[in-house]
């Protein structure tokens, strides 16, 4: 999985994208039995209908491809020329410890979404709380020295259905969280040096849904894309 070079090198075993595994893993940190990450069986509005309401977050696995990375080289240079505005409410974590996108992912859906989704005391709720003034590069590196974080994890990536890959081998999957915040959806992929800022929008869900369509459509003939949804409980 993509990851900002460390001096560490820190390793994690990749996490599955399984809403099974996922609620496990979130719920004893300390999310609200109340939410839970949910498959998205397709991206067709009756399949979308499916999934409880509000949807708060997607969190998307793809493949990492060449046609990905020379877009995304493309995109950053371009917004790094025309900048662009980020709301200062989007909370932004930077990846530096390899294969650990998936709790990246898991941890921006949650950390854009505490005004509407209680976290209980735990070892979530005491990194969002530590890390809550920190900049991107300072909440990694509590990231890496969150020891609570990183036993769970490691836990939870041994319960997938599909053999988990070792520390030291290479996965080009990737995870991303897609959210709304103040009007505008965001793409929130630690790899990245910033929050993505794709425009504001009336629907995130169908907004989020042309994203992802934009990500499968660079990639036409990889089956390697699946979809969650963080929803209210069905």
């Amino acid at each position: 999985m993509a990851e900002t070079e460390t001096k560490k090198k820190i390793r994690w075993i990749p996490l599955e994208s399984n809403p099974e595994v996922m609620n496990k893993y979130v719920h004893k940190l300390g999310l609200s039995s109340q939410w839970a990450y949910t498959d998205v069986f397709g991206l067709e509005e009756e399949l979308l209908l499916m999934i409880p309401k509000p949807i708060k977050a997607f969190l998307l696995l793809f493949p990492v491809s060449e046609a990905h990375e020379n877009y995304t080289k493309i995109q950053v240079e371009s917004i790094k020329e025309k900048g662009q505005e980020i709301s200062p409410n989007v909370v932004f974590y930077k990846q530096t410890i390899s294969n650990a996108c998936g709790t990246i992912g898991l941890v921006h859906s949650l950390a854009n979404n505490r005004d509407s989704i209680p976290i209980e005391d735990g070892p979530l709720k005491r990194l969002l709380d530590k890390t809550k003034a920190l900049t991107p590069e300072e909440r990694a590196k509590c990231l890496e020295e969150d020891d609570e974080l990183a036993e769970a994890h490691q836990t939870s990536a041994r319960m997938g259905q599909t053999r988990a890959p070792g520390e030291d081998e290479r996965v080009n999957l990737h995870f991303i969280c897609l959210v709304e915040k103040d009007g505008s959806i965001y793409e929130l992929d630690g790899s990245k040096p910033f929050p993505v800022n794709h425009g504001s929008c009336d629907d995130f869900v169908k907004g989020s849904v042309d994203i992802i369509k934009k990500f499968m459509e660079r990639d036409p003939n990889n089956l390697q894309f699946t979809v969650v949804a963080l929803a209210p409980k069905d």
